[in-house]
C-alpha cells in the first residue's frame, strides 16, 4: 500500500513520527470540532484533511494550537 503523502514529505515540518500522530490527531479533532460547531459537511474525514494540511506545510510541531479547552 502507498501512502499518500509520502512519509518523508511529512517528515520535512515534522520530523518526528510519534509527534505526527499526536499533531495530526489534534488538528483532526479541530477540523471536526469547528465542522461540527458551524454545521459544515465535510467531504473527507478530518484526519485526511490534516496530513494533506501538514504536507502542504500550513503548520508543524510548533505552530499547532496546543490549547486544550475544557467544557
Amino acid at each position: 500500500m502507498m501512502l499518500y503523502p509520502a512519509m518523508n514529505k511529512l517528515a520535512e515540518y515534522i520530523p518526528n513520527r510519534y509527534m505526527m500522530v499526536n499533531v495530526v490527531a489534534r488538528r483532526a479533532r479541530q477540523i471536526a470540532e469547528e465542522a461540527e460547531a458551524t454545521g459544515q459537511h465535510l467531504d473527507e474525514k478530518p484526519v485526511t484533511l490534516a496530513i494533506h494540511e501538514v504536507a502542504e506545510g500550513k503548520f508543524d510541531a510548533h505552530t499547532i494550537d496546543t490549547e486544550i479547552e475544557e467544557d
